[in-house]
C-alpha cells in the first residue's frame, strides 16, 4: 500500500499517538507509605495540637484527606508494622506484642500468650506484590520484625526476616531495632553506615530516601518510610530542644519530643518538596500515619484516655492523611472507622492490581473514601492484645469498635467496658450495665472474631 506525504504524515502522528498513549498507560503511580513510630492522636498541629510546629504535615494534610478515627492494628508497634505489610490481623499473623515480648509483672495471675516476634516469609507482604507488578521497592527506617535485638550486634537479629526477604529491592536502616541507639551519627545501626558525625537520622532518612526516588524516577516506586522518630531516645537538635524549653503546656512533658516532631516535620517538608520538583507529586499517592499511639512519659494524650501500650483510644486511635493530586479531593476529611489492615487493599485497588482470594482477609479498600464516592461498607474493627506492654502496667484484653460503640473484654477476669465513643471520646462513662444487651452482642462478635482468628489467648498462671 502507498500512502502520499499527508497520508504518511497522518500515519506518523497516530503511531506516536499510540506509542505515547501506551507509556501514559503503563505507568503506574507510585506509592509512599510513611509510617511514624509513636506519633499520637494529638502531636500533630493539623490534628489540635497548639505547641509543637508542624507546618509541612499540616500543609500535607491539607492537600489530601485527613482520617479523624483511624485505628492502629495495637497499641504497639511490631504487631501494627506486620498488619500494614500484610493485611492480616495481628491475632491471626500470632504477632501480638512488641519484640522482644516476654513481659510479665510478678504480680499477674495470667501468663501472656505466646507471641512470635518475627514476620514469618510464608505472609505475602504489599512489596512482594507490588514488586511482582514490576514496582522498585525501598525499605527506609524501622523495621522490628526480624527477632530480638539483643542478638547480634548493632541491632542484628534474625537476618533472614530482613526487608530483602519480604520484596524490599533495599533496606536502608532496618533490622531488629525497636528504637535507636540514639538519633545522631555514629548510629550504632548495622544496615545504616556512618556518614558524617552529629547528623540526624529523620535528616539521613528522608535523604536517603530522596536518593532512591531520584534513582526510580522513572519507573513505578513504593517507599516505606518508617522512621524510628519519634521513639524513644528523646533526642533533637538542640536549637529545637532550647525553642521548646521555654513553653509550658500540659500535653508537653518532654521538651525534647516536641523538638523532635518539628524535626521530623522539616525532613518530611523536603521529602514533598523534592516529589514537586521532580514533577512527581501528581503521580504519587503518599499516606501518613503511625504505629501505636505516643509514649506517656513525653507526652499527653488528652482528650484521648491513655497513650501506647493500652486499648483505649489513646493507645490505637492514629493520625493518618492521604494526598494523591486527582484523586483525592483537597482539604476532605473522613469520620468512618479504619484500621491499618486497610492500607494493602487500597494500594492494590489503588494501582490496578486484583486481591487473590484469602489475601489481605482482614481489610477494606479505602478507595471509595479516598474519592468520596459509594461502595465502602463499614465494617467493626477488632483488636487483640494478651500481653503486657514494656511498662507491664497494661490489663490483657481485646477490643471491638462496631458503629460509635466501643467494647473492651479484659482476659484476667472476663469483665466488660462500653463506651460510645461519639458522646465520650474519652471513654470516662462506662455504659454495660445500662445498655447490657449492646454490651453481649459486641462481646459475642469479638469473641466470635477471634475464634474465626485462631489467636492465640493467654492463660493461668501456675501458682
Amino acid at each position: 500500500m502507498k500512502y502520499g506525504f499527508a497520508g504518511s504524515l497522518a500515519a506518523a502522528c497516530l503511531a506516536f499517538c499510540l506509542f505515547f498513549c501506551s507509556r501514559l498507560e503503563a505507568r503506574k503511580p507510585n506509592v509512599i507509605f510513611i509510617m511514624v513510630d509513636d506519633l499520637g492522636w494529638m502531636d500533630l498541629a493539623v490534628q489540635g495540637n497548639k505547641v509543637v510546629d508542624t507546618p509541612n504535615i499540616d500543609r500535607f494534610a491539607a492537600e489530601g484527606m485527613r482520617f479523624t478515627s483511624a485505628y492502629a492494628a495495637a497499641p504497639v508497634c511490631t504487631p501494627t508494622r506486620a498488619a500494614v505489610l500484610t493485611g492480616k490481623s495481628p491475632a491471626r499473623l500470632h504477632m501480638t506484642t512488641h519484640a522482644p515480648g516476654g513481659f510479665l509483672p510478678k504480680s499477674s495471675k495470667f501468663l501472656p500468650a505466646k507471641t512470635l516476634i518475627d514476620l514469618p516469609l510464608e505472609h505475602l507482604t504489599i512489596a512482594e506484590r507490588l514488586k511482582a507488578a514490576g514496582y522498585r521497592n525501598g525499605f527506609l527506617g524501622k523495621w522490628h520484625l526480624a527477632g530480638d535485638s539483643r542478638r547480634g550486634a548493632m541491632g542484628k537479629g534474625n537476618v533472614q526476616f530482613y526487608p530483602e526477604a519480604q520484596g524490599f529491592h533495599i533496606n536502608v536502616g532496618g533490622c531488629a531495632y525497636g528504637g535507636p541507639p540514639t538519633y545522631f551519627d555514629p548510629y550504632r545501626i548495622h544496615t545504616l553506615a556512618p556518614r558524617k558525625k552529629g547528623e540526624y537520622l529523620p535528616d539521613r532518612l528522608v535523604d536517603e530516601t530522596i536518593s532512591f526516588i531520584r534513582e526510580n524516577r522513572d519507573r513505578p516506586f513504593f517507599v516505606n518510610l518508617w522512621p524510628y522518630t519519634v521513639h524513644w531516645p528523646v533526642e533533637a537538635p538542640a536549637r529545637l530542644v532550647e525553642k521548646y524549653s521555654k513553653l509550658k503546656d500540659p500535653w508537653m512533658r518532654n521538651h525534647g519530643y516536641a523538638a523532635m516532631i518539628e524535626a521530623m516535620d522539616t525532613a518530611f517538608g523536603r521529602l514533598f518538596g523534592e516529589l514537586k520538583r521532580l514533577g512527581l507529586e501528581k503521580d504519587t499517592l503518599v499516606m501518613l500515619t503511625s504505629d501505636n499511639g505516643p509514649f506517656l512519659g513525653v507526652a499527653g494524650c488528652e482528650p484521648l484516655r491513655e497513650g501506647k501500650g493500652y486499648l483505649y483510644e489513646g493507645g490505637i486511635r492514629v493520625p493518618l492523611m492521604v494526598r494523591w493530586p486527582g484523586r483525592v479531593r483537597p482539604g476532605s476529611t473522613c469520620d468512618t472507622p479504619v484500621i491499618s489492615m486497610d492500607y494493602y487493599p487500597t494500594i492494590l485497588e489503588a494501582l490496578g492490581l486484583a486481591r487473590a482470594a484469602g489475601e489481605a482477609p482482614d481489610g477494606a479498600s479505602l478507595l471509595p473514601l479516598l474519592e468520596e464516592k459509594e461502595g465502602f461498607k463499614e465494617k467493626p474493627l477488632y483488636f487483640h492484645f494478651p500481653n503486657f506492654s514494656w511498662h507491664m502496667k497494661n490489663r490483657l484484653g481485646g477490643a471491638v469498635r462496631d458503629g460509635k460503640y466501643k467494647l473492651i473484654e479484659w482476659y484476667d477476669d472476663g469483665s466488660v467496658e462500653l463506651y460510645d465513643l461519639e458522646d465520650d471520646i474519652g471513654e470516662k462513662k462506662n455504659l454495660a450495665a445500662k445498655l447490657p444487651e449492646t454490651a453481649s452482642d459486641l462481646l459475642n462478635k469479638l469473641r466470635a472474631w477471634r475464634k474465626s482468628s485462631a489467636a492465640w489467648m493467654p492463660r493461668p498462671r501456675k501458682s
